[in-house]
């Protein structure tokens, strides 16, 4: 009895008899006739989830009920029993207690999903609630092979069309597919950024303009000399969708690619709706903040080499930050993920670039790509890319690996020569900007002088840790000399945070 008086204290007498009606409508309708009409499909899918949010199941309920009355009337059929009438009127009656709640902090315009998710999804996975967004309007996409939706569908196991002889099939397509094969969207371009639409290119490689097989859709390349849309690429599109995934470092270009594109469509009055994914890299912050002096295409922003956001939350700094030329504002909405949270595990489902295999790969990435500034090769041309490091200039171990040509290495660095160094293929999971790799690899370099070349200013943001580096100093005083500036963004980066 007193655990009962608590929970009606605590949560409140109305929530507790919704929730209660809430579960006994849906195993009536589960249970019921109302199986044969297909209508019901998705709904089926979402109760046989654990009851677990009352919230979720009330809106679920009314959605259901809705769609009875509609077929009801289209069929007059009598498909009603009154305690679902009478659930009806008791949530219309009562909705002013289940609010919404509002985001509170500033330039944040993620969209609101319809039910909160139970399992995990991506914004992609999560596209169908938010058709709206896209009526008759003509849609462009920047996207690439990270591009993949999952969503659920019941295909026909028997000849009378009943749900009872259908089954559940989860299906992984590419976005570009499910767009036009699954949804109402007029999808009538797509732009490819840097290794190209299906993500097979060098880094740095020059991709042209060309048309997707599947589809016939122009593929416009954002990458050489045209890393933002231009007017007349953008001529013929309402509103342009982005899907990329990140991996959490400030010298990963796909950030670079989200900056121009949120640029062009404000000045082109295009909106852009993000579709987010998770940081595979979690919530990690650390290295030298970039000096604004030395913004390139691998580093636009005063941000630190792993900058712990979202590719969603970090499309919200830069429209708040008035990063974008001339401090325009993006017309920026985000479809984010639902059921995530920060401290999650996610391995990627498929290779973000053709030199990031695995998710070893993908952990030690900022780490290891401070090697791109010197004369050290972090194993381009191998099956390990990003996984070890060495070098002909480094002394005898008993590692060694010689590059040779490869998928995403046309020409790698010391092509056919052997490489002494050392192998991270099984080193524990980072958590952190790891320098010791960088180090040693200098300080047993034979020759110095010729151990950073002219990249590494781009990649480290300023020159101040390749004089660190070359001064001697110990990775304690360098990793103490960032903590101010690393305090700073966090601060500022509390305010786009949309995950806990």
């Amino acid at each position: 009895m007193a655990i009962a008086e608590t929970a009606i204290f605590i949560i409140g007498p109305e929530i507790l008899l919704l929730w209660f009606l809430a579960v006994m409508s849906l195993f009536a309708i589960k249970y019921s006739k109302f199986k044969r009409f297909n209508f019901h499909q998705k709904y089926f899918i979402r109760i046989n989830n654990a009851l677990s949010y009352p919230y979720n199941y009330i809106v679920l309920l009314m959605n259901a009920v809705f769609s009875h009355l509609q077929i009801a009337m289209k069929n007059r059929f009598s498909l009603f029993r009154p305690l679902h009438i009478i659930t009806l009127l008791l949530l219309l009656g009562s909705c002013k207690t289940v609010t919404a709640t509002k985001f509170s902090k500033p330039n944040r315009v993620a969209v609101k999903p319809k039910v909160k998710a139970i399992k995990f999804m991506t914004g992609a996975d999560n596209l169908h609630d938010h058709f709206e967004l896209f009526q008759d309007k003509r849609v462009g996409i920047v996207t690439n092979q990270t591009g993949l939706v999952t969503y659920e569908s019941f295909v026909k196991t028997g000849n009378d069309g009943a749900l009872n002889s259908q089954k559940l099939q989860v299906r992984t397509v590419h976005l570009v597919d499910y767009i036009t094969e699954k949804t109402p969207l007029n999808l009538v371009k797509i732009f490819a950024p840097e290794h190209g639409f299906r993500g097979t290119a060098d880094a740095g490689e020059l991709v042209d303009d060309s048309k997707d097989a599947k589809t016939g859709l122009p593929i416009l390349s954002l990458y050489g000399n045209n890393k933002k849309p231009s007017p007349e690429q953008l001529k013929g599109i309402d509103v342009l969708i982005f899907d990329l995934q990140d991996v959490g470092a400030r010298f990963y270009t796909y950030i670079s690619h989200l900056h121009y594109v949120m640029e062009a469509c404000a000045e082109n009055n295009i909106a852009l709706v993000l579709l987010d994914r998770p940081n595979p890299n979690g919530g990690i912050v650390d290295g030298p903040t970039l000096n604004p002096e030395f913004s390139s295409f691998v580093g636009m922003h005063p941000i630190p080499v792993l900058h712990g956001m979202t590719i969603g939350e970090y499309a919200l700094m830069i429209n708040g930050q008035g990063w974008l030329k001339d401090a325009v504002q993006c017309n920026l909405s985000i479809i984010p993920c639902e059921s995530y949270r920060r401290t999650m595990p996610y391995d990627l489902p498929i290779n973000p670039s053709p030199n990031l295999p695995n998710a070893q790969s993908i952990n030690l990435y900022a780490s290891l790509c401070l090697f791109e500034g010197t004369n050290i090769s972090m194993g381009r041309g191998t099956s390990t890319q990003f996984q070890i490091y060495g070098s002909p200039n480094l002394p005898k171990t008993d590692f060694s690996f010689t590059p040779q040509p490869n998928l995403g290495a046309k020409n790698p660095l010391y092509n056919g020569l052997i490489c002494y160094g050392e192998d991270l293929t099984q080193v524990e999971k980072v958590d952190r900007l790891e320098l010791k790799w960088l180090l040693k690899a200098y300080n047993e370099s034979r020759d110095q002088s010729k151990f950073f070349n002219s990249f590494f200013t781009k990649l480290a943001g300023g020159l101040v840790l390749q004089n660190q580096i070359e001064a001697g100093f110990s990775e304690e005083t360098i990793r103490a000399s960032w903590q101010e500036d690393l305090d700073a963004f966090k601060k500022m980066r509390s305010d786009y945070l949309l995950y806990p």
